[in-house]
């Protein structure tokens, strides 16, 4: 969807509402599941009294359960949009089986490492964006299965829940779970800050609105970068005409 507002910019509907509550979904849970899992790890409140010890812990393990379901869904619902949702959201924007978004990797690449003054123009997630989101997606589903294995041991007796335990062993064992989700979780808060950085350089030079995209869904896209010219190679059918 377009929407013509100037003779310089189009107005472009990229991100669809299920991509932008999945988005925010995942990142605040992923903060609360950060803070509400180092302090299960490693306690920094103490309350007088051993039964208040274990209400603290009870209710941070509580939030950490709750944080995670909305996670898991948000993760399930987002891979799910992967392949109902419109060009942008799609699967073959994270793994580039196109060749015009493979030759685009490379001059992408060189801007991110302030080798190119500009980036090649895209609308949606660019190669070497969609490339790390698969990376990201992998970590989380990493996250979900230790998570999940760590959790079954203490689950009630009947729940379907118990069931993870038997998956131990595909990580090395409880404890290796248990370090492989901790160390996963630092990947993702990394990420997290490379993201916000990344965000706001690229809104700052192309001035399109990206970060605003992830709240309203437009960005707004020079006429020149949706019709023929230096980067037309690139778009590969992403952009309607």
């Amino acid at each position: 969807m377009t929407d013509k507002v100037s003779s310089d910019l189009t107005r472009v509907y990229v991100w669809q509402l299920p991509v932008r509550v999945t988005h925010w979904l995942i990142a605040l849970s992923i903060i609360v599941l950060s803070v509400t899992g180092l302090y299960i790890g490693r306690p920094f409140m103490t309350v007088p009294g051993p039964a208040g010890r274990w209400f603290v812990m009870g209710t941070i393990k509580v939030i950490h359960f709750y944080a995670a379901i909305v996670f898991i869904c948000a993760v399930v619902a987002r891979i799910i949009w992967m392949f109902t949702g419109n060009k942008y959201a799609r699967w073959d924007k994270f793994v580039a089986v196109h060749r015009p978004r493979q030759m685009g990797f490379v001059p992408t690449l060189l801007f991110y490492l302030f080798l190119r003054e500009r980036p090649p123009a895209y609308v949606g997630h660019n190669p070497v964006a969609g490339s790390a989101y698969l990376l990201v997606f992998g970590l989380y589903l990493l996250a979900i299965g230790t998570g999940l294995v760590m959790h079954a041991p203490g689950a009630e007796v009947g729940s379907p829940l118990r069931w993870f335990a038997s998956l131990a062993p595909l990580f090395g064992g409880f404890q290796t779970a248990r370090w492989i989700h901790h160390v996963v979780m630092w990947l993702l808060l990394g990420f997290m800050v490379h993201h916000i950085y990344s965000a706001v350089l690229v809104s700052a030079l192309e001035k399109n609105g990206t970060i605003d995209s992830i709240v309203a869904g437009y960005k707004w896209v020079p006429k020149h970068d949706l019709g023929p010219g230096p980067y037309r190679w690139l778009h590969h059918g992403e952009i309607d005409e």
